[in-house]
């Protein structure tokens, strides 16, 4: 009797791990969301009900980071911090038609200085999708905007240690609104993607700063060969090996009706709000370990971009206008040490010019992977020149080692 006991028991015991193991297998901790930065390495720990009515996936991501750095005029200096800490949440509740992503923020880079008057950025991500067909996703709350291709990526699928000179100036970043997605893409035939938002234009974690106006963004992407191999558009350099040559042209226009910041959805805030226009271009190539960036990046307003305190004219700010070309070339070798050169400019519209300067940024890196972009060792030398109206200019570099480690 014992025996046909402890066979039984035996018997259930396989019975339940194999179940389990056909849920895990069904739903694979693996939520695409289209507008998340999402690649599918690191798939974190997942939990789903047993009655498969709730799932969600815990996810984080650690950058640690050294830099030695040299400014023009200035003793060298070295700086060591935390760059960014992550948390993210993902998943659905009731019907996997109805998903969910939360992103949280902890580094002091990341939450940005507490000012007093000012809301804390600790909120990154916090957005609800509708899913009605494979193809279509349609979401409302905050996340980032389809804009340009490395500010889409998540900056733990970058290969430098942070992003460009023009990203920084002439993106557009997170704003809370709605967003619909159609994505068509296949393996090895012409796809494309077209996604739209409709958002409030003033960034993430706003209150209290309502006005009337709203931004409206398009994007159109282009796979001429087909979709790259597991979600290859959204990290850079070709650490899967594409074994076709894959393409992706894309093109996005983003206008911000009475923006009340610097950079639309960044920086400080202006003295009278500006009508800010951007266009956003990419390419991007890969195959057989080889990689290609290109992207253009502009920011316009139809008004001048300066702005003055009505109290104190001697005080302004001013709408950061130009456009500025990133060139980016890598190669990875097949024990995962990967070359990456990168050049960009950036030209200052000619209200500001005589504000701030027109800036050259050339860098190389070298990054070892051990567990593709989830776990990384990254070297950088990065070398700016600064060209002022005067006729003056300035030379900055750094050199910089970074860890990223994620599940």
């Amino acid at each position: 009797m014992k025996k046909v006991l402890l066979i039984a028991t035996l018997l259930v015991s396989i019975s339940i791990s194999a179940q389990v193991t056909i849920e895990q297998t069904k739903h694979d901790n693996d939520i695409k969301l289209s507008a998340l930065p999402y690649y599918s390495f690191g798939k974190g720990i997942g939990i789903t009900s047993p009655d498969s009515l709730f799932q969600m996936n815990i996810r984080f991501r650690m950058q640690n980071r050294v830099s030695y750095i040299e400014n023009d005029g200035e003793n060298g200096a070295y700086d060591g911090q935390v760059r960014r800490l992550r948390l993210r949440f993902d998943g659905y509740v009731g019907n996997p038609k109805f998903l969910y992503a939360i992103q949280l923020s902890f580094a002091p880079g990341d939450v940005g200085e507490v000012k007093e008057g000012e809301n804390i950025n600790i909120i990154r991500d916090a957005v609800v999708f509708y899913r009605p067909t494979k193809n279509w996703n349609i979401s409302f709350g905050q996340t980032k905007l389809p804009g340009n291709r490395q500010r889409v990526n998540s900056s733990g699928g970058l290969q430098l240690t942070d992003r460009t000179i023009n990203n920084a100036k002439f993106t557009i970043d997170r704003d809370f609104g709605f967003q619909v997605h159609d994505m068509n893409e296949f393996k090895d035939k012409f796809s494309y993607n077209i996604k739209t938002a409709l958002s409030s234009g003033e960034g993430r974690n706003q209150t209290g700063k309502a006005d009337d106006g709203i931004a409206v963004t398009g994007k159109l992407e282009l796979m001429p060969f087909g979709a790259f191999t597991k979600d290859g558009t959204y990290f850079e350099g070709d650490v899967i090996r594409e074994k076709k040559p894959k393409l992706l042209l894309s093109g996005a226009f983003h206008q911000n009706n009475h923006a009340q910041r610097t950079q639309g959805q960044l920086g400080n805030d202006l003295f009278e709000r500006r009508t800010m226009k951007s266009v956003l271009l990419d390419a991007m190539f890969k195959y057989n370990g080889w990689a290609a960036m290109m992207s253009y990046m502009s920011r316009t307003t139809n008004e001048n971009a300066l702005t003055f305190n009505p109290d104190d004219i001697t005080e302004s700010n001013y709408v950061f206008v130009g456009n500025g070309f990133d060139y980016q070339a890598s190669y990875i070798t097949k024990s995962n040490y990967e070359f990456i050169a990168r050049y960009s400019t950036q030209n200052v519209g000619k209200d500001i010019e005589t504000l701030t300067p027109n800036t050259r940024e050339y860098s190389v890196g070298l990054t070892k992977y051990i567990w593709e972009h989830t776990f990384k060792l990254q070297a950088e030398l990065n070398y700016d020149t600064l060209k002022y109206f005067d006729g003056s200019s300035k030379n900055n570099w750094y050199l910089r080692f970074q860890v990223e480690i994620g599940i």
